[in-house]
């Protein structure tokens, strides 16, 4: 661990970055203690967790702003930095590592870039990426200008004001990203046996993260409901929760679905296409998306799209007989790119597959989607040097 120690607080070097729709605390690994408690608990205590407004911290009382990547160089031949993504809960007295994030991801590239960790080729530079919570290497394009990462351009994103350099991330590695398979049980829909005695159809897909896909008709929504309206729904996010657990036990991820893990699979409600009334109040016509899209994780359904969670939804959609599939009805599945509406408007992806004989009867030859991402402060965090001692 390299820190600066004072008497009461200890300055470690830190990065706030917004990466796509997220933002997040970025930190060379050096910097911190080793893996285990001491981590958990300082890291904890720079975004302020415990707490349901991050008061005393750097987090921004939402998940998507209360995210962590760890980098540092990496010793393997197949990448040039490794990754690791904590996400902190905000109102509980916890931090996760069993999986990865998408949009914190796409800051990755840059962040190395300009902490002198690759070599900088211009006019993009390629980043391979190990993540170390999956153990898939995730490929970033980044534009560079001047020897740093480039910020400006005119790629817009849902969920982020104005236009930024685009990061083109490159998915295509991270098939089976916690199970080793597309397909955890090898069928498209699986029946999910809950406890009022209904039996639910559900895709269980793991690309990127592990997801379970549910339709939203069959939880008695729409799939254009915002997240307000689907975290203020306590029996809504009472069955996605028992849908969640009961998926990680079919997946393997435990033995018993009440000692589910509280992060993954992640749950998404999926409709067919039809126009809502975005976050900000916009119009989201019926004809600019392929189908809609609801993202729950810890309890609460994501302002936009997770991006492990979008390359997840396209590779499915590319699943004959997933409910996927069946959610894009007739819009063509062959175009290479699939259009997710979400809570704050529309996310592209990019997704190009041919039928085999491999798992899931598809191999993909794209998989992957454009980010931007912006350096918004750059220097020391300071936390009290009390939080270094016993517990």
């Amino acid at each position: 661990m390299s820190a600066t120690l004072t008497a009461e607080q200890t300055a470690i070097r830190c990065v706030l970055l917004r990466g796509g729709t997220s933002k997040g605390l970025y930190f060379l690994e050096q910097d911190l203690p080793g893996p285990g408690p001491l981590r958990d608990k300082v890291l904890k205590r720079i975004v302020g967790t415990p707490d349901l407004v991050q008061i005393d911290g750097l987090g921004g009382s939402r998940l998507i702003t209360s995210k962590i990547a760890l980098v540092k160089r990496s010793s393997s031949a197949d990448a040039d930095v490794d990754y690791t993504f904590a996400q902190a809960e905000i109102d509980k007295d916890a931090i996760h590592w069993d999986g990865n994030c998408g949009n914190i991801s796409s800051g990755v590239g840059p962040f190395a870039i300009n902490a002198g960790l690759v070599p900088v080729t211009a006019p993009v530079t390629v980043v391979r990426i190990f993540n170390v919570n999956t153990g898939k290497v995730l490929i970033a394009h980044v534009p560079v200008e001047g020897g740093r990462a480039k910020v400006e351009g005119e790629f817009a994103i849902d969920g982020v004001p104005g236009t930024g350099a685009e990061i083109v991330m490159d998915y295509h590695l991270t098939i089976g990203a916690r199970s080793g398979r597309i397909l955890p049980t090898e069928r498209a829909v699986d029946a999910l046996a809950l406890e009022d005695g209904t039996s639910l159809p559900v895709t269980l897909c793991d690309v990127a993260n592990p997801c379970v896909f549910v339709r939203a008709a069959d939880l008695g929504v729409t799939g254009s409901e915002l997240p307000a309206t689907i975290n203020a729904d306590e029996k809504l996010l009472s069955r996605v929760r028992e849908i969640r657990a009961k998926g990680a036990a079919l997946m393997g991820f435990c033995a018993d679905w009440r000692e589910a893990p509280p992060g993954l699979p992640l749950v998404v409600l999926v409709a067919p296409s039809e126009g809502y009334e975005s976050m900000r109040g916009e119009t989201v016509r019926a004809d600019a998306m392929d189908l809609r899209a609801r993202l729950i994780f810890f309890d609460f359904c994501h302002e936009s799209m997770a991006g492990t969670g979008s390359m997840c939804t396209a590779a499915a959609s590319r699943i004959e007989g997933s409910l996927v599939y069946e959610a894009l009805g007739a819009h063509p599945n062959g175009s290479g790119e699939l259009r997710i509406g979400h809570p704050l408007g529309i996310m592209r992806v990019k997704v190009e597959a041919k039928h085999t004989n491999a798992p899931g009867g598809v191999e993909f030859t794209a998989l992957g989607f454009g980010r931007t991402a912006r350096t918004l402060m750059e220097g020391v965090v300071y936390v009290p040097t009390s939080t270094f001692g016993p517990s």
